[in-house]
C-alpha cells in the first residue's frame, strides 16, 4: 500500500531541490563571471581569432622615376594564392575529404609551378590561412579563377578551400637598364640593393587592414562584419638619371667590353660637374631586377660546369654578388694617370708649377734609391707642363710630387675628398686606401704622384675631375633629385649646394686649358666633331693582383672626359677592368667610349656643335625621303644635299632607294634610286681597314658603297681599324659600312 508523502516530506524535498538550484546557479553564475569578467578579454579575443578574418592590405612601394618623369620602377597588382586547410579538415567523409586535397593540389601545382607534394601536405596543415604563392600576375590569377568555377568541381565548392588575396609586385618596365643603380626588392617587398635599399623607408608605405567576419571553416559568413583600414603609398622618388643617356652610356660600355674581352666588367658615370647630378650609371655585366636571383647565361655554365652541389651553390651566389654590384661606387682601383690633373692642380694651386715651366726628361727617374721608367724608354726631352701632361710622362708628375711635397700632397689629397665617402646616396659605398701622412716618405709620394699604390673610387675620382674644372668646388654626386608623394606634391628636395672649394678659380681655367690641349694632342680618341672637348687617359696595373697570381698582363684602362671645355658641365668616366685583348691603355679601349657617349648626348642636353671645315668635310647627313619622287625631283634633292646618286630602271618616279630614308652617310655618299623593279644592283665590300679617313671616303665611292664614321676621324693621321662588314662581302649597292677609328698610339703611363 503506496504512503501518501506527508507534508513535512514535501517540505524536505523542496528544500533539498532548491539547494540545489541554488548551488547550480552558483555554480552557473560563478562561470559567467569568470568567462565575461575575470577572462573575459581571453574568451573574446579567442572567439575573435574564430570569427574574424584580419589581413592586412599591402601598400604599394613609391614609383621611381627617372629626371623626365618616365618610369624605371613601379608596384603593379599582384595577387597571393592561399587555401584554408581547416575547411577541407571538417569535410567529414574521408574520401570526400581526400579528394578535394588532391584536385587543389594537382590544379595549383600546374598552374602556380609549385611542387604537388608541397602542396598536398599543406592542405592537411591545422591552419585558416596557408600561403602557396605570392605575387603571381593578372594572367596566373585569372587561371586560378578558371579552376575555382569549373563546373566539374562545382560540387566541390573549392572557394571555400581556395582564395586570391591582392597585393603588389614590383615591376621594372626597362629590365636590365640602370639595374645596379635601382636595385631590387625580395619577395616581402624590402629593398635588397640600390636605391630600393637605400630609400627604403621612404618607399615603403603604410600597410592597411581588413577585418571580415568569418565561419568557423574560415570563409566568410553570410552576415558581413568589415572594417577597412586603407593602405598608403610609399613616397616616389624622382632621380637626376636620364633614360636616354643611360641607354647611351650602358649600350657603348657593353660593346667595348665585348670588343676589349673584359674580365672583369665596366662602369661609366655621366655627372653634372656643376651640381653634382648623376645623368647616368652604367655597369655591365649587370641583371635584370625583374628575375634578380637569374644568372647570365655564361655564368650559368660556368656553374653548371661544376660536380659538386656545394661548389654549385657557393659559385651562384658568389657571381649572384657579382652581378649585383655596383663597381662604380663599391670597387676600388689605382686611377693612374688620370690622376695626374689633380697633381697639376694642387701644383699651380700652391704656385710651385705654372705653364711656362719645362719639365726634363731622359726616360727614368729615381728617387730614394727607386728608380721609375718613363713609358718612352728615350725619354721626352724638354716639355712644357702641357707636353707633360699630354705625354703621361711620369718622371715629370713625380719631379712635379717632390716639389708638392708630402705634408701639402696629404692636406689636398683630403680637401679633394679622396680620404673619404662620397656620400652619394647608394649603398656599399667604398672608402679609399691610401698612404697616410705620417706614413708616406718621398717613395710613397712619387708613386701617389702619378696615380698610383692607393686605391679610390670610380665616383670619388670623378667628383675630383669635376672640383678641376668648375671652378674648384667639390660637389655633392647624388642620385635623387626630389621626393614626391602620391599626389605628386614635393615631399623633399636633395641639398646641392657644394661641400667645399679646394682650388681656386683661375687654378681651374689653367686646368681646364691644359684638358683640352691634352685631347687635342694625347687622347684623341675621346674628341668629338664641332665640340671643345676636355680629357686625360690611363693606365694603371693591378699590382696586387700581379703578386697574388703571377700574371702580369692585369691593367685597367680609364678615361675622364670634359665638355664643353671653356664652360663645363658634363664629365664622363669610363672605366675598363682587366682587357685580355692586345690592347689594354686607356686612352686606346676607354676614350673611344667617352667619345661615343659625348657624341650622342651633348646634342641631346641641347649643344649646338661648332664644325670646323675639315669637320664638315667628314660630317653624315640624314637620306632624304626620295620614295614616290619624280627622277628629276630626287635629283634635285640630292644634289642639295651634296650627295650622289645612281638610276637603277627607266621609269620616271622612284620606287625604292638604298640607302633608305633617315639613315646617315658621308657628304658625297652615294644613294641608289630605283624606278623598275629591276632587281638589286651588288657590290663587293672593299678592305677599309688601316685607313685615313680621306682614303676611305675614296674606296667607298669607287666601289659603290657609302660609310659612318665612329669616333676620331678630324686629327690628322689617325687610321681605321675595325669595319662593320667583312670586306670581301656582297652587298646590295648603297649599303652603309661603319668604319670606326682610333688612335692607336694614345699610351698612358702605367707603373
Amino acid at each position: 500500500m503506496a504512503v501518501k508523502p506527508g507534508k513535512e516530506m514535501i517540505t524536505r524535498i523542496f528544500i533539498v531541490m532548491l539547494a540545489l538550484i541554488i548551488a547550480f546557479s552558483g555554480i552557473s553564475a560563478l562561470r559567467l563571471i569568470n568567462i565575461m569578467i575575470i577572462n573575459g578579454e581571453k574568451y573574446q579575443n579567442e572567439a575573435s581569432e574564430q570569427q574574424l578574418y584580419d589581413s592586412l592590405v599591402s601598400a604599394p612601394r613609391g614609383d621611381i622615376y627617372d629626371k623626365n618623369m618616365q618610369v624605371l620602377a613601379k608596384s603593379t597588382t599582384a595577387w597571393t594564392v592561399y587555401i584554408t586547410p581547416n575547411g577541407i579538415l571538417k569535410i567529414e567523409d574521408e574520401g570526400d575529404r581526400e579528394y578535394v586535397r588532391k584536385t587543389i593540389a594537382e590544379n595549383l601545382s600546374k598552374i602556380l609551378d609549385v611542387e604537388y607534394d608541397k602542396i598536398y601536405e599543406q592542405t592537411d596543415k591545422n591552419s585558416y590561412y596557408v600561403i602557396v604563392k605570392k605575387k603571381i600576375d593578372k594572367s596566373v590569377a585569372d587561371k586560378v579563377r578558371e579552376f575555382l568555377s569549373d563546373e566539374k568541381y562545382e560540387d566541390l565548392e573549392l572557394v571555400r578551400y581556395v582564395g586570391l588575396d591582392e597585393t603588389t609586385k614590383r615591376y621594372y618596365p626597362n629590365d636590365s637598364l640602370a639595374s645596379v643603380v635601382l636595385g631590387f626588392v625580395g619577395d616581402d617587398d624590402q629593398g635588397l640593393g640600390g636605391l630600393e635599399s637605400y630609400y627604403d623607408n621612404e618607399l615603403t608605405g603604410i600597410a592597411g587592414r581588413v577585418v571580415a567576419a568569418k565561419s568557423a571553416a574560415g570563409t566568410d559568413m553570410s552576415w558581413t562584419y568589415e572594417r577597412v583600414e586603407a593602405a598608403t603609398k610609399g613616397s616616389s622618388l624622382v632621380l637626376t638619371l636620364d633614360s636616354y643617356i643611360q641607354y647611351t652610356a650602358e649600350k657603348y660600355l657593353e660593346a667595348a667590353i665585348a670588343e676589349n674581352q673584359i674580365a672583369e666588367r665596366g662602369a661609366a658615370i655621366v655627372m653634372n660637374v656643376k651640381n653634382g647630378s648623376i645623368l647616368a650609371m652604367a655597369v655591365k655585366g649587370d641583371f635584370n631586377p625583374n628575375a634578380p636571383f637569374t644568372l647570365s647565361q655564361a655564368d650559368q655554365q660556368i656553374v653548371d660546369a661544376l660536380e659538386n652541389d656545394e661548389e654549385k651553390s657557393k659559385k651562384t651566389s658568389e657571381l649572384l654578388n657579382r652581378q649585383w654590384r655596383n663597381k662604380a661606387v663599391s670597387d676600388t682601383y689605382e686611377p693612374g694617370s688620370v690622376f695626374k690633373v689633380v697633381t697639376a692642380a694642387i701644383g699651380l694651386e700652391e704656385n710651385l708649377i705654372n705653364e711656362s715651366n719645362t719639365f726634363y726628361c731622359n726616360g727614368h727617374t729615381t728617387i730614394a734609391g727607386r728608380n721609375y721608367n718613363c713609358h718612352k724608354l728615350a725619354g721626352h726631352g724638354t716639355q712644357s707642363l702641357a707636353q707633360a701632361m699630354s705625354n703621361s710622362c711620369n718622371p715629370a708628375f713625380i719631379t712635379i710630387g717632390q716639389d708638392i711635397g708630402i705634408n701639402t700632397f696629404s692636406k689636398y689629397f683630403k680637401a679633394f675628398g679622396l680620404t673619404e665617402k662620397t656620400g652619394i646616396d647608394l649603398p656599399g659605398e667604398a672608402n679609399s686606401t691610401y698612404h697616410k701622412q705620417s706614413n708616406m716618405g718621398p717613395v710613397e709620394l712619387a708613386s701617389s704622384s702619378f696615380g698610383q699604390t692607393f686605391n679610390i673610387t670610380p665616383m670619388q675620382l670623378i667628383s675630383a675631375a669635376a672640383t678641376c674644372v668648375n671652378g674648384g668646388y667639390l660637389v655633392r654626386p647624388h642620385l635623387v633629385e626630389k621626393m614626391i608623394d602620391e599626389e605628386g606634391k614635393v615631399v623633399k628636395t636633395t641639398d646641392t649646394g657644394y661641400k667645399r672649394q679646394v682650388i681656386s678659380e683661375s687654378t681651374s681655367a689653367t686646368l681646364r686649358t691644359l684638358m683640352e690641349f691634352v685631347a687635342q694632342n694625347g687622347a684623341k680618341n675621346a674628341l668629338v666633331s664641332g665640340y671643345r672637348i676636355g680629357a686625360k687617359t690611363g693606365t694603371s696595373q693591378k699590382m696586387s693582383k700581379i703578386l697574388a697570381t703571377g700574371d702580369n698582363y692585369l691593367y685597367i684602362g680609364s678615361c675622364v672626359s670634359i665638355a664643353p671645355i671653356d664652360d663645363p658641365e658634363i664629365a664622363v668616366l669610363v672605366l675598363l677592368d682587366e682587357p685580355k685583348s692586345d690592347k689594354y691603355y686607356g686612352g686606346v679601349i676607354s676614350a673611344p667610349v667617352n667619345g661615343k657617349i659625348m657624341t650622342d648626348i651633348l646634342p641631346y642636353l641641347g649643344y649646338e656643335p661648332s664644325y670646323s671645315e675639315e669637320e664638315l668635310k667628314n660630317l653624315a647627313m640624314s637620306v632624304p625621303e626620295l620614295v614616290g619622287d619624280t627622277v628629276e625631283n630626287a635629283k634635285a634633292k640630292l644634289s642639295s644635299a651634296k650627295l650622289q646618286y645612281q638610276i637603277q630602271g627607266n621609269g620616271e618616279k622612284i620606287i625604292r632607294q638604298l640607302p633608305e630614308a633617315g639613315n646617315r652617310i658621308l657628304s658625297g655618299g652615294v644613294v641608289i634610286l630605283y624606278t623598275e623593279d629591276t632587281g638589286d644592283k651588288t657590290v663587293t665590300v672593299p678592305n677599309l681597314v688601316g685607313l685615313t679617313a680621306n682614303e676611305v671616303n675614296k674606296a667607298s665611292v669607287n666601289s659603290g658603297i657609302n660609310v659612318e664614321f665612329s669616333g676620331n676621324t678630324t686629327s690628322g693621321g689617325l687610321k681605321s681599324y675595325r669595319q662593320s662588314i667583312d670586306p670581301g662581302t656582297t652587298v646590295n649597292a648603297g649599303t652603309i659600312v661603319t668604319v670606326y677609328f682610333r688612335d692607336e698610339s694614345a699610351v698612358d703611363a702605367a707603373d
